[in-house]
């Protein structure tokens, strides 16, 4: 009972209660001054409609998005050979009017955008027999001409491998589409043949151009061609191996052509 009556006295104690007192405020004043920081840090109440920024070029969205003090971060570049380089085609958060989601000033928007390129990495094609190297090109969806180069030890074999006619290393990463040069070994014995422009001739101009240089020639496609007449005089408008100033082929060699009839 006495000890209830000493608690009593000292709880209503002035001494007590300033104390109380002090650690309540202070509890208020610490209470209040991280509520009014956070409004501040947080941007309070600030609500931002989130733009549709898809389908538009970088430089534009970017524009776009800074008048509304938005920021644009790009987070990957994705094959599409049918836009513009640098079309946006993905974005988020996705716009205010498709998602309700309302943003603050310095959000982020991350965007993926376009390219008319994709990257392979090049093979190492260095002492693999031409029709290998050929092979694992066209698999990669890369293009080749071949240089032929007097070789015993390497005959038939690809001895170096070159991209706009520098060496090319095993790994490098370039367009789908580019054209390597394969050069090959090839036995004295057999001399290389220059590669001749058949575009623009008829077939029985071609077959002309082509007699007495040992190459051969091999109508691949004749667009309207209904009889041996119109195939003789069909004008063709592409060849493979595709024809480069200087490249020579092995004799014997069947080019390929396409060709149409006017």
């Amino acid at each position: 009972m006495k000890f209830l009556q000493k608690l009593g006295a000292f709880v209503w104690s002035k001494h007590f209660l300033k104390h109380t007192l002090f650690i309540v405020l202070t509890y208020f004043v610490v209470v209040g001054i991280v509520v009014l920081y956070l409004d501040q840090y947080t941007n309070h109440g600030e609500k931002i409609d989130v733009p549709n920024v898809v389908g538009l070029k970088m430089a534009n969205a970017q524009s776009k998005l800074e008048a509304l003090e938005l920021k644009i971060e790009v987070l990957d570049s994705v094959y599409k050979p049918e836009l513009p380089t640098g079309t946006i085609i993905t974005q988020d958060p996705l716009p205010t009017s498709k998602s309700v989601v309302y943003v603050k000033s310095g959000r982020v928007i991350r965007v993926q955008v376009s390219k008319k390129s994709r990257l392979v990495e090049m093979p190492s094609l260095i002492d693999k027999s031409e029709r290998i190297a050929e092979s694992i090109l066209k698999n990669r969806g890369l293009k080749y001409h071949k240089n032929y180069v007097p070789s015993r030890e390497a005959n038939g074999a690809v001895l170096r491998q070159l991209y706009n006619g520098h060496e090319i290393r095993e790994g490098m990463k370039i367009p789908v589409g580019s054209v390597i040069t394969l050069v090959i070994g090839q036995n004295s014995a057999s001399q290389p043949v220059e590669l001749i422009n058949l575009n623009g001739l008829t077939i029985s101009e071609a077959k002309a151009r082509l007699s007495g240089i040992s190459l051969h020639i091999l109508v691949g496609l004749c667009d309207g061609c209904s009889n041996a007449v119109d195939t003789t005089t069909a004008v063709i408008y592409s060849q493979s191996p595709e024809y480069l100033e200087g490249v020579t082929v092995s004799p014997g060699t069947t080019i390929t052509v396409s060709a149409e009839k006017r």
